[in-house]
């Protein structure tokens, strides 16, 4: 498994983080251990993660504090809180601030397994709208003032003649307009044009 879908397993209890990294490792997934918050967040730059799981109780920068810093950093990271006290309104403020999942010690071997394995298919699929957002912003912006406003004209449902109204031209020039966006976008239909405007911006056009 590539470093861009490695498992960080922060635990201070260095038993229980070696424990649950051999796990993990025996699943045939990339595991590295760290024994404090603080230390991941040190070396997150240089060792990108797919998921995380973390002890929610440690010294220093607790699980629920790293959860918290790590929304600000990436908020499509997936993290895995695991505690050994049965405590449910840490598992409420886990979830509330976006904890993938909440799983308390002692727990099911084969649970932690599928539970790491769906938070790295959720990353990968934030990834790559991610990637398809940002490719699909990049047609867009690649447009003139002019077409970005035949462009938006489009994708509202509006037809020619009503665009070339709001904009003060011909109706003939719109469809020149109209061409060099499908040109630019490399679209073949009006359809391709609201897919482009949806995965860029999203269902609220």
């Amino acid at each position: 498994m590539s470093d861009r879908q490695r498992v960080h397993v922060i635990d201070d209890d260095e038993a229980m983080r070696d424990s649950l990294a051999f796990l993990l490792g025996a699943a045939s997934l990339d595991v590295t251990g760290h024994a404090s918050a603080e230390g991941f967040l040190e070396e997150l730059p240089d060792t990108p993660p797919g998921c995380v799981v973390t002890d929610a109780r440690m010294p220093g920068l607790s699980g629920i504090d790293l959860l918290l810093r790590l929304q600000e950093i990436d908020d499509t990271l997936p993290v895995i809180v695991i505690t050994g006290h049965s405590d449910v309104p840490m598992a409420v403020k886990a979830l509330k601030a976006g904890a993938f999942d909440f799983i308390e010690k002692p727990f099911d071997d084969s649970k932690m397994i599928q539970t790491v394995r769906d938070a790295l298919a959720y990353r990968s699929d934030a990834e790559r709208r991610k990637h398809s957002r940002e490719a699909a912003a990049g047609l867009i912006e690649a447009l003139t003032a002019r077409e970005r406003q035949v462009f938006d004209g489009l994708v509202a449902g509006r037809p020619n003649k009503v665009i070339a109204h709001d904009l003060g031209i011909s109706a003939r020039t719109v469809e020149i307009y109209r061409a060099n966006v499908m040109s630019k976008l490399d679209a073949s239909s009006l359809s391709d044009v609201v897919r482009i405007a949806f995965v860029a911006r999203g269902p609220d056009l």
